[in-house]
């Protein structure tokens, strides 16, 4: 089916026409004061448009910022499908944000602006003021890039992609390979680091990352990564990575296969070389994540969800000698009381104790045609979870494409509402487990939001 797209130009101007024209509600609770108490920090809200689909994103982005003492204010009410700021971005923009709140960086996706880094000031409301100049990480990563804001400081993004090319022995002749035999499967990295204060390219490098013989001789090879995170030394990146398999008989996808332990993709930084793969014998299942960081550090160590494992979701530990702690055994599934639990996003604060969504077997399809989601409050060091009973849960209420949680000490808040329909922002206190219902959050048809900054 053909997307049809937002024209991000059209609505850009016809909002501003709107904001224009449109005088304030007289009733206080429609207000939101733009200004922030010097002991807040702000919230930012993002929502995703509806496309052809109810919930699948593709018209374009919106965010509105709320001071976090108004975000926790159940008397307010933000419309970001009505009057937020448009995010440039022909789809769902992947949107990082400064750990102070003050600044919203994006690398568009896809489209005519797809793989343009811009960052922008952040005011209140839909007041979001562009700062430095832009610049294109497209010749490096493509114009559908997947990248994420590492945790130096606000310094440095890193985009990575892969492409893959299946390798024959040529036991045929020119005119018919029938004959050739399916070998292995190349994998190879590319990876850019962006300096996100001067909004220049840093670095790039391609390097092959494979697998063992064993297990490309049976066709596995790596096909996606994401999620870029540096370890406690700063010396070592890790990069997540799903697999994917052939059937070494015919070099035809094989959908159904064993799957493997869970894989990262370690690399000397800031060179970006020497890449090697660590695997896990906790976790099985793919760790590059969908569209939220997947990946924390916390107290020395790395934290790393992962996702598709037949045992249902598991929380992996790096350690800081950059393999995987087989000792650490954290099932969601365990902690839960459920199968086949699925993390589609997560968020620790300092405390080391998390805020993460989940759907599980037996959640039900919503309107989206995607499962209906949940929230559960995560102690790493305790390896325990627990469900957010406090949040309304509908059928409708689909985490999927869910990017972000804002951190502010050890509250974490978040935006939870079905498709189509009005929700709250929900902030949680990690360290006393207690839930505050926010600000409303207005929602149009077939739209959804995806997170908080």
């Amino acid at each position: 089916m053909t997307n049809r797209f937002l024209n991000l130009n059209t609505l850009s101007l016809a909002l501003s026409a709107l904001l224009l024209t449109v005088s304030c509600s007289d009733d206080s609770n429609d207000i939101i004061d733009e200004e922030k108490e010097e002991n807040s920090r702000w919230i930012t809200v993002a929502a995703a448009k509806m496309g052809d689909n109810p919930g699948d994103g593709n018209g374009g982005t919106l965010i509105y910022s709320i001071s976090s003492d108004d975000a926790k204010d159940p008397t307010k009410s933000i419309a970001p499908f009505d009057n937020g700021f448009i995010v440039p971005s022909n789809r769902t923009a992947r949107l990082q944000a400064s750990e102070d709140g003050n600044t919203i960086f994006n690398i568009s996706y896809a489209g005519d602006t797809g793989g343009n880094y811009s960052k922008y000031l952040v005011n209140g409301g839909q007041n979001f003021v562009q700062t430095g100049s832009e610049v294109s990480i497209a010749p490096y990563v493509g114009s559908a890039p997947r990248w994420i804001k590492l945790f130096d400081g606000d310094k440095t993004g890193a985009a990575v992609y892969v492409s893959t090319e299946h390798q024959f022995d040529d036991n045929g002749t020119p005119e018919d390979t029938s004959d050739d035999t399916y070998t292995r499967t190349e994998a190879t990295m590319g990876i850019v680091t962006l300096d996100l204060e001067n909004s220049l390219i840093k670095n790039f490098e391609e390097s092959s990352i494979p697998l063992t013989a064993e297990e490309e001789a049976q066709g596995y090879y790596i096909s996606r990564i994401d999620m870029p995170v540096l370890n406690a030394a700063g010396d070592k990146l890790y990069i997540g990575a799903r697999l994917s398999k052939v059937d070494p008989a015919t070099a035809e996808r094989d959908n159904d296969y064993e799957i493997l332990g869970s894989k990262t993709i370690v690399l000397d930084y800031p060179s970006l070389l020497n890449p090697t793969i660590i695997s896990s014998t906790v976790g099985h299942g793919n760790t590059n994540g969908y569209r939220s960081i997947n990946t924390f550090l916390y107290n020395g160590s790395v934290y790393q969800a992962n996702q598709g494992d037949p045992n249902g979701s598991h929380i992996l530990k790096i350690d800081a000698n950059n393999q995987y702690d087989d000792s650490y055994t954290f099932s969601l599934d365990d902690a839960l009381g459920i199968e086949d639990a699925y993390i589609l996003a997560w968020r620790p604060a300092a405390n080391g104790k998390a805020v993460l969504a989940y759907r599980h077997a037996g959640s039900q399809d919503g309107i989206s045609g995607r499962p209906e989601s949940f929230f559960a409050l995560v102690d790493l060091e305790a390896q325990t979870a627990t469900k957010i009973n406090e949040i309304p849960y509908t059928v409708d209420l689909d985490l999927f494409q869910y990017q972000g949680y804002a951190v502010e000490g050890n509250e974490i808040y978040l935006t939870a509402a079905p498709v189509g329909q009005n929700g709250n922002i929900y902030v949680i206190d990690t360290e006393t487990g207690e839930v505050t219902k926010g600000a409303e959050l207005v929602n149009v048809a077939g739209s959804h939001f995806i997170g908080a900054w």
